[in-house]
């Protein structure tokens, strides 16, 4: 598993035998929506990773992969990743606090959260009886890799690939 960060989101589909190219999803092949800081935020990206990955033809397999990592992005992104974010932005990142992003090439799919967020993702050490904390250890469970780009000004995404498995 990738637990690093990459420069861009981009690197994580890349193939690798050809580093020197750089591959663009067709328009039917992308997807992004807004999110919001309300409580059913984080429902509505497992429905719109959903519906994406089923108008795209995806098996459901991966659909829920991907739905149950996009839940967890998104948990991350709106609970650590944009309450610092002041000055000319505030009031866009109030209403926006994060973006979900969804492209495919063949059968892998990446998923990408971005934040305002100025702060790495940290897998927290396993503790069985914890309420919390396992997000990011089941988006390494589910996910073929996954990893962040480091933040700067504008924030940090968080990103994972699924496949299809088997």
């Amino acid at each position: 598993m990738t637990t690093h960060p990459a420069e861009t989101v981009h690197d994580a589909l890349r193939d690798e035998a050809c580093d020197d190219t750089w591959w663009m999803p067709a328009p039917d092949d992308f997807a992004a929506c807004a999110l919001s800081s309300s409580a059913r935020t984080v429902a509505e990206a497992r429905r719109f990773t959903r519906a994406t990955l089923e108008g795209w033809k995806l098996c459901a397999g991966v659909a829920e992969d991907a739905a149950l990592v996009v839940s967890e992005l998104v948990s991350n992104a709106l609970r650590y990743g944009g309450g610092g974010k002041r000055g000319r932005g505030e009031a866009l990142a109030a209403l926006c606090p994060a973006w979900l992003a969804l492209t495919r090439q063949g059968a892998t799919v990446l998923c990408a959260v971005s934040d305002a967020g100025a702060g790495a993702p940290v897998v927290g050490p396993q503790d069985t009886l914890a309420e919390s904390g396992r997000g990011l250890q089941i988006v390494d469970c589910l996910s073929d890799a996954w990893g962040w780009t480091p933040p700067d000004r504008s924030g940090k995404t968080v990103w994972a690939t699924v496949s299809q498995r088997g």
